[in-house]
């Protein structure tokens, strides 16, 4: 027999069940909006749910009809109008007049006898649900566009073989650089010496347009300033003592629907800079000592390793020039801020000397790790530096942490002497030193300019020291 006591429910609260009241309340606090219209579609009742996701208020909707409200652009179209129609429940995409979208289905309720007496539409808030999509249709589109520039620039670097891009900054730099190279804007590239300016300004032409054309690279620090208008714009004939009979074209001219890489632009004399200005705005040059000016389309790149905002500041560098150069600056940062691509550079260059010279020499582990934390304040190009005066210098074919350290610029080389007697002049003993220096960089380059340039010296000085250290050898 069953001991437990019926449930009883309290009257006043079984009354409360019952009442329209109740079934306000269970309306009123759905989560989805609720839109209820009799047979007719007049709109009898909504919940706050609905007036969140539509954004529209109870005033204006209440008591309209939903073709009233069709017809004004309240809402898109209406499932209660087509659940009336058909006799059966429609789900559909419904636009409302504040901008937000929902998803809604409108379901027929019938009396004993079949007629429809009110149309329930339940109301699904999918406006972050499509915002999510458009996020992630933009996403996939940023991806693909992503995808598409790294491939570009994959496809670049296999062309640069002198170009090193592992580490993410460098990497950076040559994904503007690819872009930049699609149009022909200016550009002004900016960095420490020996960071790679100059390859960087090649990569840009042979990945542009103007690939086929020439490439004519200057240094305008390297010139006399007496010459540096002659080098740049040419001459007519007669124009000056010394000139050549025909004239001669400039280098404008020269590089005309090429590229041309201005290095060292810092460096350009000053009543330079107004001249160079000119071309760059009208395309044009004028030769010294002519009375016309000669079209020319030149794609100008200038690098430097200067702060041109502070010389500007300064009245060291004109203003508009400047701003002329600096249309597109690409900014290559030093090797200290890029250190993943230290070792393959170092692996490129002794890869690239072995093939040379026909050797094998290599850096043991230490002489790696101690690269890798070395500043480098002569960035690349003291890197290569260092790598090839190793290779002639070090004891046998495997270049060790010491002796890396002690070929590197600023610290002396540990050279053992025997101790000197009276027989023998300190001038004697570094004259064997400097010829024993002398003959391994000769064997193993087999001329003298490059011999010369990996000990740091001009190649008639090389030949005279040889010379003279082997007379006085003997």
């Amino acid at each position: 027999m069953n001991s437990r006591k019926p449930y009883l429910v309290d009257p006043k609260v079984a009354e409360w069940h019952g009442s329209s009241q109740y079934l306000s309340a269970i309306i009123e606090n759905s989560h989805d909006g609720i839109y209820i219209t009799d047979q007719a579609a007049n709109t009898l009742q909504i919940n706050g749910a609905y007036e969140v996701i539509s954004g529209l208020k109870r005033k204006d909707v209440m008591g309209k009809n939903m073709r009233e409200l069709v017809d004004n652009g309240i809402v898109s179209q209406s499932g209660t109008l087509l659940a009336i129609e058909r006799k059966a429940s429609v789900t559909l995409e419904q636009a409302f007049k504040t901008g937000k979208t929902a998803l809604i289905t409108s379901t027929p309720i019938f009396d004993e006898t079949g007629n429809i007496v009110l149309v329930v539409t339940n109301v699904r808030d999918v406006t972050e649900l499509y915002e999510l999509r458009e996020q992630l249709r933009r996403s996939k589109k940023l991806t693909h566009r992503m995808n598409s520039e790294l491939e570009v620039l994959r496809n670049s670097l296999l062309d640069a073989k002198d170009i090193i891009s592992v580490d993410k900054n460098m990497n950076r730099v040559l994904q503007i650089a690819c872009k930049v190279a699609q149009v022909d804007s200016t550009v002004l590239i900016t960095g420490e010496t020996g960071v790679g300016k100059e390859k960087v300004s090649a990569f840009i032409h042979k990945n542009s347009q103007r690939k086929d054309n020439k490439y004519l690279k200057i240094n305008c620090g390297a010139i006399p300033p007496g010459l540096i208008e002659s080098e740049l714009f040419g001459y007519e004939k007669g124009a000056f003592t010394g000139a050549n009979r025909e004239g001669k074209p400039g280098i404008f001219e020269l590089a005309n629907e090429g590229t041309l890489f201005l290095d060292e632009i810092g460096e350009l004399p000053f009543n330079m800079q107004v001249k160079l200005l000119r071309v760059l705005q009208e395309q044009e040059v004028e030769r010294i000592g002519s009375i016309k000016t000669r079209k020319v389309n030149v794609r100008v790149i200038a690098a430097t390793n200067q702060d041109l905002e502070s010389m500007v500041k300064k009245r060291q560098f004109r203003q508009d020039l400047y701003y002329r150069l600096n249309v597109f600056p690409i900014h290559i940062p030093p090797l200290r801020e890029r250190r993943d691509d230290i070792i393959p550079f170092i692996q490129f260059f002794l890869q690239e000397l072995n093939n040379k010279y026909s050797t094998n020499y290599r850096l043991d582990a230490q002489s790696y790790q101690w690269a890798v934390e070395y500043s480098w304040p002569g960035n690349v190009r003291e890197l290569r530096n260092l790598v090839e005066r190793s290779m002639v210098l070090c004891v046998d074919e495997t270049i060790r942490m010491h002796e890396l350290e002690a070929k590197h610029p600023g610290k002396a080389d540990t050279v053992e002497i025997d101790t000197p007697d009276d027989h023998i002049k300190l001038k004697e003993i570094l004259g064997n030193i400097e010829l024993e220096y002398i003959n391994k960089a000769y064997k193993i380059h087999g001329n003298v300019r490059d011999a010369a340039a990996c000990l740091d010296m001009e190649p008639s000085t090389f030949v005279r020291k040889r010379k003279k250290l082997y007379e006085s050898t003997g």
